[in-house]
């Protein structure tokens, strides 16, 4: 009932920046809250940022101060803002979203920070 796709990944040296973005489309009226997760290789996924339906967002300790989570209600996009990169946030991003009764994701984006 809820697709998402995720776009802005790529390449950048540590220090850098990037802004990723996630269209959601569906039945998005039955979203109650919406995130973004990433997978290192080897590693578990794990939670970077989440909001909720009222505007509450919440993150992960390593971006505290380096990533922003936002949305775009107008365009049903949902957007992370990603400033001072460093090697360890290299890592397959996802968007995901929550409803009352299923979790759905995005297919991935790739983010590799390296020199």
């Amino acid at each position: 009932q809820v697709q998402l796709v995720e776009s802005g990944g790529g390449s950048v040296q540590p220090g850098g920046s990037l802004r990723l973005s996630c269209a959601a489309s569906g039945s998005i009226a039955n979203i109650r809250s919406m995130g973004w997760y990433r997978q290192a290789p080897g590693k578990q996924r794990e939670m970077v940022a989440t909001s909720t339906i009222g505007g509450y967002t919440n993150y992960a300790d390593p971006v505290k101060g380096r990533f922003t989570i936002s949305r775009d209600n107008a365009k049903n996009t949902m957007y992370l803002q990603m400033t001072a990169l460093n090697p360890e946030d290299t890592a397959v991003y996802y968007c995901n979203g929550l409803t009352l009764n299923r979790i759905y994701w995005g297919q991935g984006t790739q983010v590799t920070v390296s020199s």
